[in-house]
């Protein structure tokens, strides 16, 4: 049932509860303005996008999600797909890739599939985040160091090479101005926790430039000078203009905000649960994720998601209900409002310096560490992902990680698992007291003991190891209490097998099995080939049936 997290918390609502939701509110909001603004411009849009996502998107993210604190508005993840599409099709057709990403986040809550996102491997997530992270930061090589490049490709070689031809334009003050918020932001954590780096940056930044160019005359790029005025209220709703072929051709990278909007969303609101003791409630969190991604681009907006650092600093700051990201939404409105015309002033080179550390903060250099120490298939999961994101794309990145993840997996359970035989004794299996299962056999039948799954990948080691049994029997017990898992694979195995011992007249018995494999083998008549008097959930019945077959 759809109950957003504010129904929930407003129960028991007290001024005091208002008070500290107001102060973090305001708090997030500012620290939300100069995040907002530089999102947008990374991502190839205009500046004023990213305030009216962080208005409209955040707003609806408090208003409607299944978090208490979560935080929502524009996000570094988010500008490798965006800045993609709008280079290929225009900000019309990223409007259409987001509403499409917003209905698929609320079919995905709609149908309860929000712990699926879980599964995802944390070695994709980490890779395409470390790779974003380098996109990022190459996008702004070209601020940073003021240079004057026209035409720079959306792809990562293309800007380098774009970059490296216009060596020769650096303008020094900007690189000067963007090194020096570098640094303060970086050092600033120890003097202040408080008020963020990149405010404090952008504000001195700010300051510094319209006093240089009115003494000195010395001009740097701006945003007004880059991008025109912004604007001082939200524009009207406008929907896109579709086209079939659009829709189907967008298609893909909407898949690709959906998924990774979903997983950020997610993570940051398990981090929120660990920062206030409270639970979230995931498939809440995605419809409203959805609405939000609806609302956005219809609004001139950008796509959206929880924002891991925004939420971190709302509960830090004492919110504790959705009140405080409703209030931040309303503090960004304030800000462009009536603040909206002195934006314009702000220097590019700062806002490149604030991305520099969003790229840094992103790019997980411990986790990336501690991969690197681990098994060679984790890496190599992570370095595929980590690559195909830089030089390709993100959605192709995400598909082939998964796919290398998925082969990966299924190489492991086939070596995980085992089939053992003892025609004297059943090996392999620990009793209560920690010694050595040991059981006598009756003459006449042999055990096979499965451990591990019987699926497609470990069918054939399976099947060799029947065939090079070369012992005489009558009975053949199967023993699967290690079997959680059957699949059609090891069903036709199953098939297979009880045909090869019908030639033989031998009679096959099913030992320990789990529900799983018998409601798969019910399903499917399986079980009816076998034999319901052939199937026991434990090896002693299973004994004594073999007993009688090999009597007769």
């Amino acid at each position: 049932m759809f109950k957003p997290e504010l129904i929930n918390t407003m129960k028991g609502y007290k001024g005091k509860d208002f008070v500290n939701d107001l102060i973090a509110g305001v708090i997030v909001g500012i620290v939300a303005l100069p995040l907002a603004i530089a999102f947008a411009i990374a991502s190839g849009v205009s500046p004023e996008r990213g305030l009216f996502t962080a208005i409209v998107a955040g707003f609806c993210i408090s208003a409607l999600g299944g978090t208490r604190v979560q935080i929502g508005g524009p996000t570094g993840a988010f500008t490798v797909i965006v800045f993609g599409i709008v280079a290929q099709y225009g900000y019309n057709g990223l409007v259409i890739a987001t509403l499409m990403a917003g209905v698929l986040l609320i079919l995905l809550g709609v149908f309860k599939m929000g712990g699926l996102v879980k599964f995802i491997p944390y070695t994709i997530v980490t890779g395409f985040t470390a790779g974003i992270a380098v996109t990022i930061a190459t996008g702004q090589i070209g601020d940073f160091f003021g240079l004057t490049a026209t035409n720079v490709p959306a792809n990562f070689t293309g800007k380098l090479a774009a970059f490296w031809a216009a060596r020769g334009t650096i303008n020094v003050y900007s690189f000067l101005v963007a090194l020096i918020s570098l640094i303060v932001i970086f050092v600033w954590p120890k003097i202040n926790k408080k008020i963020p780096g990149s405010l404090v940056v952008i504000v001195f930044a700010t300051v510094i430039t319209v006093i240089l160019e009115k003494t000195n005359g010395l001009t740097l790029a701006t945003i007004g000078s880059r991008y025109g005025s912004i604007p001082s209220s939200l524009p009207k709703p406008a929907f896109p203009q579709l086209s079939l072929d659009t829709v189907v051709q967008l298609f893909p990278s909407a898949v690709s905000i959906a998924v990774l909007g979903a997983i950020e969303s997610l993570l940051s609101a398990v981090v929120a649960d660990g920062m206030i003791g409270a639970k979230h409630d995931s498939n809440t969190e995605l419809i409203a994720e959805g609405i939000a991604n609806i609302a956005s681009p219809l609004f001139g907006g950008i796509p959206a998601t929880g924002a891991i650092a925004r939420t971190a600093t709302n509960v830090k700051n004492g919110g504790r209900t959705p009140v405080a990201g409703i209030i931040h939404a309303v503090t960004l409105l304030l800000i462009m409002l009536v603040l909206g015309r002195y934006v314009v002033y702000i220097p590019m080179a700062a806002l490149a310096a604030v991305l520099m550390n969003v790229a840094w903060n992103m790019a997980g250099f411990p986790a990336v560490k501690a991969l690197l120490k681990g098994q060679k298939s984790d890496i190599t999961v992570l370095a595929v992902t980590f690559l195909i994101t830089v030089f390709i794309d993100l959605t192709v990145a995400i598909e082939v990680g998964l796919g290398f993840a998925a082969f990966f997996f299924i190489k492991k359970m086939i070596d995980v698992s085992e089939v053992q035989t003892n025609s004297k004794s059943i090996v392999g299996g620990i009793s209560g007291n920690g010694d050595v299962e040991t059981i006598e056999l009756p003459k006449d039948v042999l055990v096979y003991e499965i451990d591990g799954p019987l699926f497609f990948g470990t069918v054939r080691k399976f099947e060799l190891a029947v065939e090079q049994a070369g012992v005489s029997y009558k009975a053949l017990i199967l023993r699967m209490r290690n079997t959680l898992y059957l699949d059609a694979g090891g069903l036709r195995a199953l098939e297979q097998l009880k045909a090869a011992c019908d030639r033989k007249g031998v009679t096959i018995i099913i030992s320990g099995i789990h529900t799983q494999p018998y409601l798969l083998m019910q399903k499917t008549g399986t079980l009816e080939v076998l034999g319901k008097e052939n199937v026991f959930d434990n090896i002693t019945a299973a004994l004594k049936r073999a007993q009688e077959v090999s009597a007769k």
